[in-house]
């Protein structure tokens, strides 16, 4: 299975960028073939139509050719105000816009999964943001793996060398895990 793994967030010190790159290197681990992007190297204007009808941004396409080569994503996002942040949700809104071909964007996403996972300073561990981001790769026609993990106090949770504590591996298998069974169904 191949999986396009990303962070909602683009601070370097990232909470989410740190356990994104520890979900890639445990899916990689159980099997899947990985391909960890950085939202940093695709900046995208806020979603207008505007700006789609004078011509699609560069990094619309090369994000929607990412997405139409895998199988699904594996997110990891913080929580903002209760809420996924602005970046998570423009990413999509701009990948689920038509292809250079004419096909819908909406197709990227039908019959593919997606395993979710947050990370948060504080003790729901944005927990808020997974369920509203569930709800919005269904409505695009995905299959959200019904194990998701929050991480919360995720500032403790990271070693010297910012890899997860041990305390957290099953958790973040039992995600990905659900993920790979997808391809079973």
């Amino acid at each position: 299975m191949k999986l396009l793994v990303f962070a909602g967030s683009l601070r370097k010190a990232s909470l989410n960028r740190k356990l994104a790159k520890h979900i890639a290197r445990a899916a990689e681990a159980e099997g899947a073939q990985i391909t960890y992007v950085d939202l940093n190297d695709y900046p995208l204007p806020i979603y207008n139509g505007d700006i789609e009808d004078a011509g699609m941004p560069d990094n619309v396409r090369k994000l929607q050719s990412l997405m139409k080569a895998h199988d699904g994503f594996l997110i990891s996002t913080p929580e903002y105000n209760g809420a996924v942040p602005a970046l998570v949700k423009n990413t999509l809104d701009w990948i689920s816009r038509q292809q250079a071909d004419g096909e819908s964007g909406g197709a990227l996403f039908k019959g593919k999964v997606a395993g979710l996972c947050s990370a948060s300073p504080g003790a729901l561990g944005g927990l808020r943001s997974l369920l509203l981001l569930r709800d919005q790769l269904a409505k695009l026609g995905m299959w959200v793996a019904p194990t998701q993990f929050a991480l919360g106090k995720a500032h403790e949770q990271f070693t010297d060398s910012d890899a997860l504590k041990e305390d957290h591996h099953k958790a973040v298998r039992g995600v990905i895990q659900d993920v790979l069974s997808f391809r079973t169904r």
